[in-house]
């Protein structure tokens, strides 16, 4: 209890990893046949292993999509830790589904999908992508011509990689769509290749608000005129930028989303919450129940039962009450500090903007739809990217990893947390001169 008050309070130090052979010789074996008491275990952790192991909500924590959970959120995680909730059904933990779906409830609101509308947290957004793609097959079977067997998804080579792993997953096709001049999906484009691979053959369109690399937010109301022209699922991969819904400055870039039949977003990226957490929303749930309940007569109790049973939308039986850390911020805080925190990352990231269109050695790659910042810097080959960012996790002052696009090496700003300041963003690029 008191290192996690510790951790909460301090200012986070980026800290760095180290070989297997490093710990090996450092830590060596930890599980010994009468164990070492909790406080040198404690120890062990804190003073050997924890070092090595980056802090995500670092506010110079800059690669992949960091997470940075707010202070109600993580100490919240020890209740749900030591509370032994199963949160799978409403029989075991009502009090905590209640919770989640108002915490859900939230989030449709957002995005503008109907009272009906429901769901379930998930581990993350691989799982809450392949649990809806599961619905949509399962609904689009139900309901094909006798002959017709959709087994196809469409999305844009943008699309995250989860998308083509549940296809193999699935035993699906994952079709790609040629983005736009601006690198999003559109209903023209996505029409087009809808008839030239027949639409019956298809159980789901995948579109994204927020892509991994870029942000990029795909032309959503086209897309959503053209699922419903063809009757085919439009779900919507929020798990990075669904968060946005919650500012307005950039809300009118998701015109369109409140037409999807289902919807993902991870609260543990720019929402605040600690891993992991992600949240599915289907407009109809009951299509998710029918794809996803499991049948055996010990759950016989569950499933018979008209309660709201979590496990009956998505892939998987046990769960834990994950999304619970992520309400209880929201009733500590208040959805208004959530919008100004959003807020404040979209102006860092505006600055970022700003700063490097100003450095004439730096190119922007990308105009920027969210917090995510792609840029280049001239002269640099890919072991130049590399270096700058190894020497500056290795002085453990930032973590900055480079990307690709297009087979050419770029920097990459991924801002979702609240504590980056514009004083971060200008002393890491002047590393760059």
């Amino acid at each position: 209890m008191a290192y996690a008050e510790e951790r909460v309070r301090m200012a986070p130090p980026l800290d760095r990893p180290v070989s297997e052979a490093e710990l090996r010789s450092r830590v060596g074996e930890t599980i010994t046949p009468g164990g070492i008491g909790g406080v040198d275990a404690m120890r062990l952790f804190a003073q050997d292993l924890a070092p090595t192991c980056l802090s995500t909500d670092h506010p110079r924590y800059l690669s992949f999509i960091p997470c940075a959970p707010s202070d109600a959120a993580v100490m919240f995680d020890l209740v749900v830790g030591a509370s032994s909730i199963y949160a799978g059904s409403w029989l075991e933990g009502s009090g905590a589904v209640y919770a989640e779906n108002q915490a859900l409830r939230w989030i449709a609101d957002l995005v503008g999908m109907p009272s009906r509308s429901g769901g379930v947290f998930t581990p993350g957004g691989t799982i809450g992508n392949l649990s809806a793609l599961v619905t949509a097959r399962h609904a689009a079977r139900a309901c094909a011509k006798p002959g017709d067997r959709p087994y196809r998804v469409a999305a844009t080579a943008g699309a995250h990689s989860s998308i083509a792993s549940a296809c193999d997953v699935m035993d699906a096709q994952f079709v790609g769509v040629p983005a736009d001049d601006a690198w999003r999906l559109t209903g023209g484009n996505l029409r087009a290749v809808l008839e030239e691979n027949g639409p019956e053959t298809f159980f789901a369109v995948v579109a994204t608000c927020g892509t991994t690399n870029f942000g990029v937010i795909d032309d959503l109301a086209s897309v959503a005129e053209v699922c419903r022209e063809y009757g085919i699922w439009f779900h919507v991969d929020g798990a990075y930028g669904g968060a946005g819904l919650a500012a307005p400055s950039v809300r009118g870039l998701y015109a369109g989303i409140e037409h999807c039949d289902s919807f993902i977003v991870d609260p543990h990226k720019w929402l605040f919450a600690p891993f992991d957490c992600c949240a599915l929303l289907y407009r109809e749930p009951s299509l998710a129940r029918a794809a996803h309940t499991q049948k055996a007569g010990y759950l016989d109790v569950l499933t018979d039962a008209p309660d709201w049973n979590p496990t009956d939308y998505s892939v998987g039986l046990t769960r834990r009450a994950r999304g619970l850390p992520f309400w209880f911020s929201l009733v500590v805080n208040g959805s208004d500090a959530y919008e100004a925190a959003i807020e404040h990352t979209l102006d860092v990231a505006r600055f970022a903007e700003a700063e490097v269109l100003r450095r004439p050695d730096l190119e922007l790659v990308r105009k920027r739809d969210l917090s995510v910042v792609v840029f280049r810097r001239l002269g640099w080959e890919p072991a130049d990217y590399a270096a700058w960012s190894d020497r500056m996790l290795a002085e453990e002052f930032a973590f900055v990893v480079p990307t690709s696009h297009d087979g050419e090496t770029l920097a990459r700003f991924a801002i979702v947390n609240p504590e980056t300041s514009e004083d971060d963003i200008t002393a890491i690029l002047d590393t760059m001169v």
